[in-house]
């Protein structure tokens, strides 16, 4: 479909869906986002639900001035996935020996590792700016360096609620690994401490929502926390990376008879800002719950825990500002999906997928998520799909 446009008080709203059915706590926000008076442009993609602040799957262009809230509270958050040289014929027939060993290389939930990993004992790991990344954490805010050490034992983990690593095939029967993961605590911490400031910053008081608050240009607030934003991006872009790496190690170890190769990975950030330019501005874009897809740009929509995902490459839609969906997106919250289903629903839903059943991943099963073909098929005009994949080992925080 092409995009819907709704009047909004300062900028139209594109919906690559239909507004009958989004959520009234959504429409709600994406009206009061529309009335930001630094806003140049809003686009709501296909998995829109209600978020904090903002709504997820939205974009927001904005001229001199970002939301840290909009951005979210895992910065950087986004996916990677690789394709592989394996077979579904060299797959087991039982893989849980497999989940297991995945689950011991990448501590889960709240997990870390004992001591930070090495990426130079990573096999084909690029090190290069490594020392560097490090280093300039100690021009973050001061409110957070003592999380020094968590930060470097985190890396490489996964985190907990929507976050994963599977094994998937295509329809070609080729193995994909892919994982999903962000910015773990220290991108929380520092959101927190920075939607704090911009609470709190006099041009914010008369806003209609105050978790709207933004910080501004050539501000001392903003350049500090710009300077953390892209730090934080960059964790969890590495976070992603060295986890991907773990993952590679097992798979080698386990598949040693098949030698398996990789292709190059594809990753994408999908809660994060990003400078561009658009109609001769120069803009910040920030995608809440939604990837960039530019031309040729790759990316990953992930489905739910039982469902599958897709691998795309962007069309260049300006009027989505080169944007398109995160997943398949949220129908019912996590406490609606608890009340609502139990483990025996989680069992038939995600029936031939090697992965938990209990009730501590209930509120993830697959029908509180929206259906992911229909979500795809809302946005022919911003991607074309390259793969679906089918997952077969799916690990959870």
């Amino acid at each position: 479909m092409s995009y819907v446009e709704m009047p909004g008080a300062k900028v139209p709203i594109r919906l690559w869906t239909d507004p009958a059915t989004i959520e009234d706590s959504a429409l709600q926000q994406l009206r009061n986002v529309a009335t930001l008076p630094w806003i140049k442009g809003l686009a709501v993609m296909p998995d829109v639900h209600y978020g904090k602040g903002a709504t997820v799957g939205s974009v927001i262009a904005m001229r001199g001035a970002v939301c840290p809230a909009a951005v979210g509270v895992d910065i950087g958050c986004g996916m990677s996935a690789v394709k592989t040289s394996l077979t579904a014929n060299d797959l087991p027939g039982d893989l849980s020996r497999l989940r297991s060993r995945i689950e011991q290389a990448i501590p889960v939930g709240r997990g870390m590792h004992d001591d930070p990993v090495d990426p130079g004992r990573l096999h084909g790991f690029p090190t290069g700016g490594w020392d560097e990344f490090w280093g300039r954490f100690g021009g973050v805010a001061e409110a957070v360096r003592f999380r020094h050490e968590r930060a470097e034992k985190q890396m490489g983990t996964l985190g907990s609620g929507n976050h994963f690593v599977e094994v998937c095939t295509d329809t070609t029967g080729s193995v994909w690994l892919m994982l999903h993961s962000g910015s773990r605590n220290i991108g929380k911490e520092l959101a927190e401490h920075h939607i704090g400031i911009a609470q709190k910053l006099p041009h914010n008081q008369g806003l209609i929502d105050r978790d709207l608050a933004v910080f501004v240009a050539d501000t001392p607030q903003m350049a500090a926390y710009r300077n953390d934003l892209f730090w934080a991006q960059e964790y969890a872009k590495y976070n992603r990376a060295i986890m991907m790496g773990l993952l590679k190690d097992v798979i080698r170890k386990e598949f040693r008879k098949a030698r398996p190769t990789f292709e190059q990975e594809i990753s994408c950030h999908h809660n994060y800002v990003a400078e561009e330019r658009y109609e001769g501005m120069d803009l910040l874009v920030t995608r809440k719950g939604a990837i960039r897809a530019g031309s040729g740009d790759y990316g990953i929509i992930p489905g739910s825990m039982g469902t599958g995902s897709y691998i795309v490459k962007g069309l260049g839609n300006d009027k989505s500002f080169n944007s398109a969906s995160h997943g398949a997106g949220r129908r019912m919250s996590r406490n609606a999906a608890k009340r609502r289903f139990s483990t025996k629903d989680l069992e038939e839903q995600t029936r031939g997928v090697e992965c938990r059943k209990d009730s501590g991943v209930v509120d993830e099963i697959p029908a509180a998520y929206k259906p992911i073909e229909q979500v795809i098929d809302q946005q022919r005009d911003l991607v074309e799909v390259v793969a679906k994949l089918k997952q077969v080992v799916c690990v959870k925080g």
